[in-house]
């Protein structure tokens, strides 16, 4: 069986007339399925990847705001560790 670049893994392609060749593709798309949402690590470099590439366009339209937000982050992370730092010294 033959997956084009325009077909996922996780499709079971049609056309397949033999049951025992539409079980194997079926059984090979669902592996692939669980395959895919098993892997964390590469499923989170992706989301990470989206959110940068927003984050890049964002920044292109709307310079002055991208340069608030990250402010703002930046702000609010040294908060975060300056409470934390504050607790643990007491």
């Amino acid at each position: 069986m033959r997956y084009t670049s325009q077909t996922p893994r996780t499709v079971v392609p049609s056309g397949i007339t033999d049951p025992v060749e539409r079980a194997r593709a079926e059984l090979s798309a669902a592996l692939a399925a669980i395959e895919h949402k098993a892997n964390l690590p590469a499923r989170a470099s992706e989301k990470l990847e989206a959110g940068a590439v927003k984050a890049r366009a964002f920044a292109d339209r709307e310079p002055g705001l991208a340069l608030a937000a990250a402010v703002g982050v930046a702000v609010a992370v040294g908060a975060a560790i300056w409470g934390v730092a504050r607790l643990i010294a007491r």
